[in-house]
This record gives C-alpha cells, sequence and structure tokens, in this order.
C-alpha cells in the first residue's frame, strides 16, 4: 500500500491536482510571534492555500498554486519582512549564516574584553587627557565592532520595519545604535562617561543565543538525516525479461521487482513475491529478533535481510516509504515541541518594550521639566543600561550551564539548554523496552543444564557466528571456562543456523522447532537425540526498579511502549510493577504520546531505538541512552552514558533544582530593577554608577547559579 507523499520531503511537488508545496529557509524567526506573522500573513497571499511553519528548522511550507514561482513566494515572505532562501540553497545558507555568526560573535568577545580593560582605568579616576584618550581607544575598537557584529540584528531590524512590522531586533537595534551614538558624542565632547562596554558586551551575549540557536536548528536536521542514512542506496532490479540492472533508491517505483541478497537492506518497501527470510526489523519496530516472512509478506525499507535471497514488488520508494515516513514523524513532532516559550522569551516579550517605554518617558519627562535634551538623553540612557537585561538575560542561561556542567560529570549530556525547563515540567515517564529499560543484549539462562560435552559443542559453532544469540551464547559459555570441541565441517544458513560434525555425529545450534513465539532461544541438537533448548533473556539494567521508584517518588508515574513482542514486553511490566503496551509501530508510539499530551500530561519519553524517533521528538522532553541509535540521540533532548538508568532520575532532580535557582535569579534580577530604575528615571544615577549597578546584578545572578555545582551528587 502506498502512502501519499509527505509534504516534509518535497520542495517542488504536487500535491493532489491542483496545488503545489514548496519549502523555503527563513533563519530570520526569533520568537513565537514570527510563527504567527507568517503563517497568517502567508495565508493572505493571492495563490497560496496554506502555510506552515516549523520553527525548529527555521523553514515555512506552502501549498500553492503552480503558477506562483519560487521567486515571487520568496517576495511574498520579504514583504513580512523575512530573508528567505529556496530550500535546495537553504543548507549552504546556514552554513554561512552560523559561520557568520562565530565570526561576529569572536569579534565581539575580543572587543568587549578591550573596551572593559580601558574602561577600568576611567572608573578608578583617570580624567582630562588620559580620560579622553581611553574614550578615543575605545570608540575606535566599539565602532567598527558594533558595525560589524551588529549586522544579524540590523538587518533583520530594517526588514521589519521596512514591512511594516517590528520584530524583538528592533529595540535590540535602537538600544545599541543610542548607547553607541552617545557615547561618541561624550567622547567629542570631553564628556566624562562612555558606555561603549556595555554597548558591546550586550552584543556579545545577544550573538551568543542567536549562536546557541543556529547549533540547536543543525541538530534537529541532523536527527532526520542520520535516520535516512538507513535508506540503503539502491536495489537490484529484475525486468520481465529476466534481465537486471542496478538502481539508485531515488529511481525506484512502485510496481518493479527487485532481488533482496542475504545481508542486504531493503531499499523500499514492498511485498515478497518468492522466497522466505528472517529480516532484522529493529530498526522501525524496535523488535529484537528477526521476524519470518514469506510469499506475501510485507518488508520495509531500512530493514536487514538476515537470511536467504527474495524477490519483492515495490510498493513505497522514496518519501513514500516507512522509513522516510518515520522521519517525517520526527519533523512534524519536533514542530510542536519547537512551539515551547522558554522562560527567558516569555519575560522577553513583556520587558524589552517595557524597558524602552520608560527610556522614552523619561527623556520626554525630563525635556518638559525643562532639563535639555543632553541631560535628558543621558537620563534616558541611564534608564536603559542600568535595565539592561543582562541580570534577567544571565538568570535563566548561567543556571543551565552550571547545571549542565554539573551533569557532564556525571555522563549526562544536555543537548539543549530549555531541556531543561521541560523536564522539570515533565509530570508522567514513558520508556521503551528494549535497549532502555533491558540493555539491549541477550544472556543465557539455562547454560547449568548443558552437560559439560554440549556446552564445548555449543561453544565451537556459536563461535562460528556473529548473530546476536550466538555471541551471546560464546560470551557466557567462555566466561564459565567452557573450552571449545573439535567440530569439523561447520557451515552457516543464514536464518536457521550452523551446523557440522563432532566425532561422526551431526551437530547443528540455530532455531530450535519447540520453542513458542514468546521464547528467545536456540536449540543444540546432536545426532538423533532430542534438541536440547538454550534459552535467553535481555536483562533489566541493573537500576531499573530502583530508577522508576525514584522517579514516582518524584511524582513521574512510569509506563512501558515498545515495538517488541507484547509478551516479553508485558513480563517486563509484570516485573517492575508498571503498565506496558507491546507491539508498537512508530506511529502508534507517536499517537499514545500525542494521547497523553491531548490530556494535559508533560511526557518524558526514553527510548534508544530508531524505531523511537518520532515520539522522542513529540515528548514534552526526552531522553536517550548512549548507546542509542544515532537518529535517536539527535531527536533526544539528554543522552546519558553507561548501563545505569539511575542518572534518568538524577537529570530530573537537578532539572527541579535548576528551575528553583532560576526563580530566585529572577526574583533577585526584578529586585535590582525595582529599585534602580525608579532611582534612575528621577535622574539620581549616573551611566557609570548605571553601568556598575548592571554588572554587580548579573554578578549575584551568576554567583546564585554557582550554588548547582555539586547538585548531581
Amino acid at each position: 500500500m502506498t502512502r501519499p507523499l509527505p509534504p516534509d520531503f518535497a520542495s517542488k511537488d504536487h500535491i493532489g491536482d491542483a496545488l503545489a508545496s514548496s519549502r523555503f529557509a527563513v533563519p530570520g524567526m526569533r520568537c513565537a510571534g514570527c510563527i504567527g506573522k507568517l503563517e497568517t500573513g502567508l495565508a493572505a497571499v493571492p495563490g497560496v492555500a496554506a502555510a506552515r511553519v516549523n520553527f525548529t528548522l527555521k523553514q515555512v511550507l506552502l501549498s500553492h498554486d503552480p503558477a506562483l514561482a519560487a521567486p515571487a513566494l520568496i517576495k511574498a515572505i520579504a514583504n513580512l519582512g523575512f530573508e528567505a532562501t529556496a530550500i535546495g540553497d537553504a543548507l549552504g545558507g546556514e552554513v554561512r549564516e552560523a559561520r557568520g555568526l562565530v565570526k561576529a560573535l569572536a569579534v565581539a568577545g575580543f572587543a568587549a574584553m578591550n573596551i572593559m580593560l580601558l574602561s577600568v582605568s576611567v572608573w578608578s579616576g583617570a580624567g582630562g587627557l588620559t580620560r579622553d584618550l581611553f574614550h578615543w581607544l575605545s570608540a575606535l575598537i566599539a565602532l567598527p565592532t558594533v558595525a560589524y557584529a551588529g549586522q544579524p540584528f540590523f538587518r533583520s531590524a530594517w526588514r521589519a520595519l521596512k514591512a511594516g512590522h517590528t520584530n524583538m531586533d528592533v529595540p535590540i537595534s535602537i538600544g545599541v545604535t543610542l548607547a553607541t551614538a552617545l557615547s561618541l558624542f561624550e567622547t567629542i565632547t570631553h564628556g566624562d562617561h562612555a558606555y561603549f562596554d556595555s554597548a558591546v558586551m550586550l552584543l556579545f551575549f545577544l550573538l551568543a543565543g542567536r549562536w546557541l540557536d543556529a547549533v540547536m536548528r543543525t541538530r534537529a536536521r541532523d536527527g532526520v538525516s542520520a535516520l535516512l542514512k538507513h535508506m540503503a542506496s539502491g536495489a537490484l532490479v529484475v525486468a520481465e525479461d529476466g534481465t537486471s540492472q542496478w538502481l539508485k533508491a531515488a529511481d525506484l517505483r512502485p510496481g518493479m521487482t527487485m532481488l533482496v541478497a542475504s545481508g542486504e537492506r531493503l531499499a523500499a518497501d514492498g511485498l515478497i513475491l518468492d522466497g522466505r527470510s528472517h529480516f532484522d526489523q529493529s530498526l522501525i519496530t524496535g523488535e529484537a529478533m528477526p521476524v519470518t516472512v514469506g510469499p506475501g509478506g510485507r518488508v520495509l525499507a531500512g530493514t536487514l535481510n538476515s537470511g536467504d535471497a527474495v524477490t519483492v514488488a515495490v510498493t513505497a520508494a522514496g518519501a513514500d516509504t516507512s522509513i522516510a515516513d518515520i522521519a517525517r514523524l520526527m519533523q512534524d513532532a519536533a514542530q510542536g515541541r519547537s512551539r515551547y516559550v522558554r522562560i527567558a522569551d516569555r519575560a522577553a516579550r513583556l520587558y524589552a518594550p517595557a524597558v524602552h517605554a520608560l527610556a522614552l518617558l523619561s527623556f520626554i519627562g525630563w525635556m518638559a521639566a525643562g532639563a535639555g535634551w543632553h541631560e535628558s538623553l543621558l537620563i534616558a540612557v541611564a534608564v536603559l543600561i542600568i535595565t539592561c537585561p543582562c541580570a534577567l538575560g544571565l538568570a535563566v542561561p548561567a543556571a543551565q550551564i552550571v547545571a549542565t556542567g554539573a551533569l557532564m560529570r556525571v555522563g549526562v549530556l544536555v543537548k539543549d539548554g530549555s531541556a531543561l525547563e521541560r523536564l522539570a515540567e515533565a509530570d508522567c515517564a514513558v520508556f521503551d523496552k528494549t535497549g532502555t529499560l533491558t540493555l539491549g543484549k541477550p544472556e543465557p539462562l539455562n547454560l547449568d543444564g548443558l552437560s559439560p560435552a554440549a556446552a564445548s559443542i555449543a561453544l565451537a559453532l556459536a563461535q562460528c557466528s556473529r548473530h546476536p544469540l550466538a555471541e551471546a551464547l560464546r560470551l557466557g559459555l567462555t566466561s564459565a571456562g567452557v573450552v571449545p570441541a573439535h567440530v569439523t565441517q561447520i557451515s552457516e544458513t543464514p536464518g536457521e543456523g550452523l551446523s557440522g560434525e563432532w566425532q561422526g555425529l551431526a551437530v547443528r545450534l540455530g532455531r530450535p522447532a519447540t520453542a513458542t513465539t514468546a521464547d528467545m532461544a536456540t536449540a543444540l541438537g546432536i545426532g538423533s537425540g532430542p534438541e536440547q533448548l538454550i534459552r535467553f533473556a535481555d536483562p533489566l539494567r541493573p537500576d531499573a526498579a530502583a530508577t522508576l521508584a525514584r522517579l514516582a517518588g518524584m511524582g513521574l508515574p512510569a509506563s512501558i511502549l515498545s515495538g517488541d513482542r507484547a509478551a516479553p514486553v508485558a513480563a517486563v511490566g509484570a516485573m517492575l510493577g508498571i503498565p506496558a503496551e507491546g507491539g508498537l509501530d512508530p506511529a502508534a508510539k507517536l499517537a499514545r504520546i500525542q494521547a497523553l499530551a491531548a490530556h494535559g500530561r508533560r511526557v518524558l519519553m526514553v527510548g534508544d531505538g530508531l524505531n523511537d524517533g518520532p515520539a522522542l521528538a513529540a515528548g514534552h522532553v526526552s531522553m536517550a541512552p548512549g548507546s542509542a541509535a544515532d537518529a535517536s540521540q539527535n531527536a533526544a533532548d539528554v543522552v546519558f552514558l553507561g548501563t545505569s538508568l539511575a542518572n534518568v532520575a538524577t537529570s530530573l532532580a537537578v532539572a527541579k533544582a535548576t528551575q528553583a535557582i532560576v526563580r530566585q535569579n529572577f526574583a533577585l534580577a526584578i529586585a535590582y530593577n525595582a529599585i534602580a530604575v525608579p532611582l534612575a528615571i528621577m535622574g539620581l544615577v549616573t551611566p557609570l554608577i548605571a553601568a556598575l549597578a548592571m554588572s554587580g546584578s548579573s554578578i549575584i545572578v551568576v554567583a546564585n547559579a554557582l550554588r548547582l555545582k555539586g547538585a548531581a551528587r
């Protein structure tokens, strides 16, 4: 059964009979307000049926009349105040943007350090020609720095104003420009104070935030890219006359017939026409053991044929395959999480307009009182500086940096600062089974039941295979001190097992004839005697039960959602005393997470398989073990290393402690502003004192955040 083409994988493809779909990179999106502005504004453009923004990837998807060409759509986006790039050119544009931000950040940082050194001399009492010299040196450093490092903000603000809109870069540009211009005026007129250090330092902090945003966007894109790398590059296609040719995956079409050899990954979804084999579907379903599929059975792109060669009729290729659907689900799910508004963003929505309004009112009020424009402007600048959002801006990142450092020391990697906010808000936990609650490595259970001769024969056969069960058996027998027997003529039949000869008897190790479908087992046969069943289990992580109990104590009840078979999933759930559901494909897992979210739950999703990618992206927050697939690690917000599950609970405890510190930092910053702002408005604070007070408030916030250094112990 073929699927409709997912729009997120089309750059210029027709949807239905009337509409086309185009995607554009819009790196200028900075806040949640940009989403509504773009979606509403573009939907109103004649010929555009719908617009959807992916804020995580900084992209906009348009469904439109095919007659509308890309330049016209780019112009429509530009009319809303945003620069857009055709998605085919987006990667190069994002790379250039990231490099530009790094260069601007380096310039601003270097300049800020040097200007601060010069300012120390002025603050220490330098006067006359010495003070003027230091001011001019600061100006020579600051003016080109502001002109260069401020470009990302100036360009964005200009585009918004030209389009008749405002964005968060407008007040930033006004504040930086005004502080720089007044500082230059003070320098020219031999004034006592200049504020180049404040303007450049503010640029440095803002550029650091923009660069981190670009890094997060790259990681979001890499998660999908890592998943799609598991697609086979192509397939051997067999024509009706028996001839064959190798075609790239992009050239495969439904109705074609492909020959899939043993050990080859499928390049497309399909139905088996001829042959029977075993397929490792853990990539898609999380199923730990290979699945046997015969004629008429469905096989999926990205899965590994671990048995005999089969002939497959292609039913879905390219963007229509199951693995492409998982990638699309990851993008869509991440979009829901990307609309999360961070605490700092929420504060900034009110803070920036309020600050500039206060500065403007201060200027107007003092002018009306007859103070003159110079004194009025000094007071307005003092208000701007003393209320500079450095303390508020540091309240969140300072705490998060210290917390992530503490977690890193115990083997937990936090990829996104907002993850700690979302982790602290989680109220339920959902775990995958295989590789998450369990180690994902089978271990033999009943080796004591084998005779010494049988154990030696089993080891001789097992060491000749790289099947997961054979490898587990080899490790178990070797650690028990077993020595391999002398078995000759050993051969392996993919999907069936190994066979050989021992002391004139035929011996085999492989697929059992008597195990139930719930068993993870292999069978040893010696001569004509009955087969000896060797059972395996995927052991729980050592501290799984204790971790779940600790999470429950912190208000996070846990459950299991797994793509593995229902019987072993239910068994693990019973052992841990939590609800468990198995046999779920990626879409079903995603649906369960979305259903919980629809009921107001904030889900912590913990998983390791590629099939967990959409669920990880959809969770309010997500974690993955270090042994997880690349795509899962990229989709997750937090990665924990080692075999211990305890760091899941530790991360939650640190996240809650971090939020407590953040709230304290906000309280300190607000208290500082409540005292300092009225004094500045009344003209009782000079810009120099304002700069010192601003720095002092930032130091207090950072010092409070340092209390988190030992939070992960």
